[in-house]
């Protein structure tokens, strides 16, 4: 069987077959009622601690007009807040994302529909557990986490990009036709609401990154940069 690209696997939650027992988490089954927040959580006022990225999704998904990609993941956000709280963590806003990524064993693109949480009160060390749990209980392959640190951090090897103005349609344009762009990213996302970009990267492939945004037609100038630690759990 042919695989997916792991870092594509790795930081968008795309698998192949849904074999494997899920992990069940207490903490979801009697889930506290919840306003899902589908606000974009990257207009916020302060900085989380971390970020992480995550979907319930297990399907390969060709057509962007598939129904599949409609949902708000009101209740998956439900879930996901209840695990966070459950490990000791505090789970703050949450962004409602359309991503799309490259296969290069398929030569083709997926499209998802995931979220991102915000979080706070969280180390590395718990993180990474809150991140294995929602591996596990959405039967993923692994979990993006994204950890704020100074850009001086000899941990911060990673950024955030996020440029306000990209639709999905141009992100997905954009991949298809730049073969260094979509070998390196593999990807990324546009928030539901509001159309801001985000490209999460190596600390090595700025240049391309910003590049890339360019072909796109975002503007550069209006980019907001963020240092930080990522990993793919799982």
């Amino acid at each position: 069987m042919k695989r997916w690209p792991a870092a594509l696997v790795l930081a968008f939650g795309i698998t192949i077959g849904t074999g494997g027992a899920q992990t069940a988490v207490a903490a979801t089954s009697h889930a506290p009622a919840c306003a899902a927040d589908a606000s974009p959580g990257h207009t916020r006022r302060h900085l989380p601690d971390a970020e992480i990225f995550v979907t319930d999704n297990t399907a390969v998904i060709s057509d962007p007009n598939d129904p599949r990609l409609n949902t708000s993941l009101n209740r998956f956000a439900c879930e996901v807040r209840a695990i966070v709280r459950a490990h000791g963590a505090d789970p703050e806003k949450s962004s409602l994302l359309d991503g799309v990524f490259w296969s290069g064993d398929l030569q083709n693109t997926t499209y998802e529909r995931s979220r991102e949480f915000d979080v706070d009160d969280i180390d590395a060390a718990r993180l990474n557990r809150i991140a294995e749990v929602l591996r596990k209980r959405y039967a993923q392959e692994s979990v993006l986490t994204f950890e704020y640190l100074r850009a001086d951090s000899p941990r911060a090897d990673a950024i955030e990009v996020e440029v306000p103005g990209v639709n999905v349609q141009r992100l997905h344009d954009g991949l298809a036709a730049d073969p260094e762009a979509r070998d390196r990213l593999f990807g990324g996302s546009v928030t539901v609401r509001g159309g801001t970009l985000i490209l999460v990267a190596d600390r090595a492939d700025a240049e391309l990154v910003r590049r890339f945004v360019g072909t796109l037609g975002g503007d550069w100038s209006k980019a907001t940069i963020h240092h930080g630690d990522r990993e793919f759990v799982g």
